[in-house]
């Protein structure tokens, strides 16, 4: 005997609903962060370097800096977190 769903749209749900159905997706401690190249910011030129990565919140509570590529620069930079 095949069960009958009825899914109602989020715009019909209340924000408390929203909220709730938001938080059951995400899990754990870990968050998104921007990390930008410090070198490109100091040089002027247009353009950013930006990458985007995931961090443990519990882990690691600094900001994090990482030695990534800069595709303008074509050399291995410093890139820190932004917020």
């Amino acid at each position: 005997m095949l069960k009958k769903i009825f899914l109602l749209p989020l715009q019909s749900v209340s924000n408390e609903a929203k909220k709730d159905f938001n938080t059951m997706a995400k899990k754990g401690n870990r968050i998104q962060v921007i990390l930008e190249c410090t070198e490109h910011k100091e040089s002027g030129l247009p353009g950013m370097s930006r990458y985007i990565t995931t961090k443990n919140r519990k882990n690691t509570t600094a900001r994090i800096e990482l030695k990534k590529y800069n595709p303008v620069l074509k050399k291995v930079t410093l890139h820190k977190e932004i917020k």
